[in-house]
């Protein structure tokens, strides 16, 4: 069973950068499985932030493209989200994600693991 949990949320003025991270344990076919971050915000949707495939390949939403990076860390089992030139729009819950053979990286129903979720609140 593949256990996710976020870290890294916080507060920061627009402009600022903030760093998340998902510590991933029990993936057993992490060449077959895409990560990713997705992010809700009160009364919308969830919706796809970022994706990373196991040959290194990423995916971003176009709100966030420059902005932000996605990573992992293969040694530590830790995915990361650098957040950068932060908006108060991308004030949401942050939620890492696992699925495999993902067909639509940021759509939200081809993941089925997730993560609690970390709190990210942009002020302006």
């Amino acid at each position: 069973q593949v256990r996710l949990v976020e870290s890294g949320g916080g507060s920061a003025q627009a402009g600022g950068s903030l760093r998340l991270a998902c510590t991933i344990s029990g993936l057993t076919q992490r060449r077959y499985s895409t990560m990713a971050w997705f992010r809700q915000a009160p009364g919308k949707e969830r919706e796809g932030v970022a994706a990373i495939e196991y040959d290194g390949s990423t995916t971003y939403t176009e709100s966030v493209k420059g902005r932000f990076a996605i990573s992992e860390d293969t040694g530590r089992n830790t995915l990361t989200l650098q957040m950068s030139s932060l908006k108060p729009e991308d004030s949401a819950m942050y939620y890492c994600a696992t699925g495999t053979y993902v067909a639509s990286k940021l759509d939200v129903y081809e993941y089925n693991s997730w993560g609690q979720g970390t709190q990210v609140t942009v002020s302006s």
